[in-house]
């Protein structure tokens, strides 16, 4: 179970760089070409980043992660404590988001300017969160966490389901995940950093947690 929460922690990890770098393709294309973007697949990017990263897998990440490792070890607690607030911040960088779309979308003077510096500040946010969490926390997790305490975790991210746009099975949602993946250029998805050995074989080198064998 250990690998297997650590893997839905990082996967999820990699689609929100993909949807982030994908919206970060299409405000640069939009700028370059002068052209009135699709507003519907903007709204549709905003959601999706005021949804899962900051109602499922941050208020997650604060409850089962950070929560067990703090019972574990001292050793995280600064590092516990830069990451919650990294959270709040990315809180209030996605209300700016829905602000300047919405302003933007009302073809207000330098709307995309504003939408644009909002889209770069949120995604310098999160990326260099999610990095942080991958080269730092994870590894400090698998260290001092017990084999119980993963099976918590991977059951409390297993429930988030697929973290792309396709909750309901909607299939344009899946068409519109798959249109940002082919935006984002081969190593944005994979831009939260760390986990470039997060599919396959789990990386030999990788501690196992509380000294037991690794799921």
């Amino acid at each position: 179970m250990f690998n297997s929460a650590w893997n839905m922690i990082c996967d999820e990890h990699r689609s929100l760089a993909a949807v982030v770098q994908g919206l970060r393709h299409l405000v640069e294309e939009c700028r370059r070409d002068s052209t009135t973007p699709d507003f519907k697949l903007l709204r549709a990017i905003v959601f999706y980043l005021d949804e899962f990263p900051q109602k499922l897998h941050h208020p997650k990440e604060d409850a089962y992660l950070f929560a067990r490792l703090m019972d574990r070890t001292r050793a995280a607690d600064g590092l516990i404590a830069e990451l919650r607030e990294q959270h709040a911040s990315g809180s209030r960088y996605v209300e700016a988001l829905h602000a300047t779309l919405a302003a933007f979308e009302a073809n207000e003077a330098k709307g995309l300017d504003a939408f644009s510096v909002a889209v770069d500040r949120f995604a310098d946010d999160i990326l260099r969160h999610m990095a942080l969490e991958e080269s730092a926390l994870l590894p400090l997790a698998s260290r001092h966490l017990t084999g119980a305490d993963w099976v918590e975790i991977g059951a409390a991210f297993g429930e988030n389901g697929d973290p792309r746009f396709v909750a309901d099975a909607d299939q344009a949602y899946a068409d519109l995940f798959r249109r940002l993946v082919n935006l984002a250029s081969p190593t944005a998805t994979d831009a939260a950093g760390a986990g470039k050995k997060r599919r396959g074989r789990p990386d030999e080198s990788r501690p196992t947690p509380g000294g037991h064998a690794a799921d």
